[in-house]
């Protein structure tokens, strides 16, 4: 097989796999963007404010703290349906369509199984902070379900994008041929 032919086979592989932005992902990826906001302005005021004023609100870090937690667990799901994760490509391209398929409904069955006990716990520690009514030791005093609330929505958010990514993933297996029970 020459490098020509695996080269193609990758980049086919990669095109079936993306799929469109659905709403779900939509509004994460406009969440995500507020969120880098939020942060660049809360930290650019900082920085002036410490500048020229020699003077802080010292909530910046905090809230910084809050605005990547909201970035990291809300992007993932869009970085699911645009399948931006790592892929061993070298071992996919060598594959055939059909196996090159069956691995990816393997990896995403597995992978939405790991999502559903991450949200779960998540879900778990979410009730915990809840309940608990904890708060942040700092001057905002942050009831600390409400960022942790972010983990929980991105959790789910990308389980819906996984399971997206799965009826894909076997309707491309289904396509692939070689599938039994399926009239040739």
């Amino acid at each position: 097989m020459t490098a020509s032919v695996e080269r193609s086979r990758g980049r086919d592989a990669r095109r079936v796999r993306a799929l469109p932005e659905g709403p779900v992902e939509r509004l994460c990826n406009l969440a995500c963007m507020l969120a880098l906001v939020v942060m660049l302005v809360t930290i650019g005021a900082d920085i002036i404010t410490r500048s020229v004023f020699n003077f802080s609100f010292e909530v910046s870090d905090e809230l910084g703290g809050y605005m990547l937690v909201v970035i990291t667990f809300l992007s993932l799901p869009v970085c699911q349906a645009n399948d931006s994760f790592h892929h061993v490509e070298l071992v996919q391209a060598r594959l055939s369509e059909r196996w090159r398929a069956s691995s990816h409904v393997i990896f995403d069955a597995l992978s939405l199984a790991f999502c559903v006990a991450l949200l779960w716990q998540l879900a778990r520690f979410e009730m915990s902070s809840w309940r608990l009514d904890d708060h942040a030791p700092t001057y905002l005093a942050t009831a600390l379900w409400i960022p942790r609330a972010a983990m929980v929505v991105g959790a789910a958010a990308l389980l819906f994008s996984m399971t997206r990514t799965l009826i894909a993933d076997l309707a491309w297996l289904r396509q692939s041929g070689d599938v039994p029970g399926k009239p040739s």
